[in-house]
């Protein structure tokens, strides 16, 4: 299985601290069945800046440090963008890193409690340049909780999105739980991953929200999510289902 956003590098933002938080991170994926995971520090949100080339150097130090400890995972280098006007020329400046720093997907963050009025531009532009923008855990946002259409419309021109485990197996609270399965039924969301930041309040959580889509939705959907990562780090088109709007009414009367 591969994991396509973690926060696994050490000392560079809210996640691993250390080395040795990041080889208990390693550990815990490993034994998740886990053997790629995209390494994914935050960029640009405000309190983080991490460029390219300081990622790429520091995927490769952690690569040595779990060799050396016998661990069998993989970390390749991803960046979690928070959105913002400059970061299309930041990617030409060569600040801005597409996961896996080879394919042609990239991460974007929206504020936790709204979203900025020229994104729906800004996606179509990062789209002209050749890539895919992946919004990430738009199930944890205030504003497309309150008006999921917003989420339809940028899915049905292009973009992509990220649903996070843990908010499906509900450690995030029942309203973002529930959201998140609505977007799974819309063909809303092509990508499950941990976003974990440690082994104990913010962990992988991966099989037991893959347990979660195989009961909820079978086989296939545990398929699809698991699919679309290997395509990513392939750098192949994803599997798209065409998306649907979230019904409003039945939206709100679910809570």
């Amino acid at each position: 299985m591969i994991d396509i956003h973690c926060h696994i590098l050490p000392g560079i933002d809210d996640g691993a601290q250390n080395v040795t938080d990041s080889i208990a991170m390693a550990k815990q994926a490993v034994s998740e069945g886990i053997h790629t995971i995209i390494a994914t520090p935050h960029h640009k949100n405000g309190k983080y800046n991490n460029r390219k080339v300081e990622i790429i150097d520091q995927v490769k130090e952690l690569n040595k440090e779990l060799k050396k400890a016998g661990i069998e995972l993989t970390i390749l280098p991803g960046q979690e963008n928070r959105i913002f006007g400059e970061i299309i020329q930041d990617y030409h400046e060569g600040e801005i890193l597409t996961l896996t720093g080879q394919s042609n997907y990239l991460f974007i963050e929206f504020p936790s409690g709204h979203v900025p009025r020229y994104s729906k531009q800004l996606l179509y532009d990062i789209q002209l340049q050749g890539l895919t923008p992946i919004i990430v855990h738009p199930e944890r946002n205030s504003e497309l909780i309150e008006n999921p259409n917003q989420l339809y419309e940028f899915v049905k021109n292009g973009a992509a999105t990220q649903i996070t485990a843990a908010s499906l197996t509900g450690h995030f609270g029942k309203k973002i739980k529930k959201f998140t399965e609505q977007l799974i039924e819309a063909n809303l969301t092509h990508f499950i991953a941990s976003d974990a930041h440690n082994v104990t309040n913010r962990s992988f959580k991966m099989n037991e929200a893959l347990d979660v889509i195989e009961q909820k939705y079978g086989v296939n959907s545990v398929y699809y999510f698991t699919e679309n990562a290997d395509l990513l780090v392939d750098g192949k088109h994803i599997i798209r289902d065409v998306p649907e709007p979230i019904k409003t009414k039945k939206f709100f009367g679910l809570f």
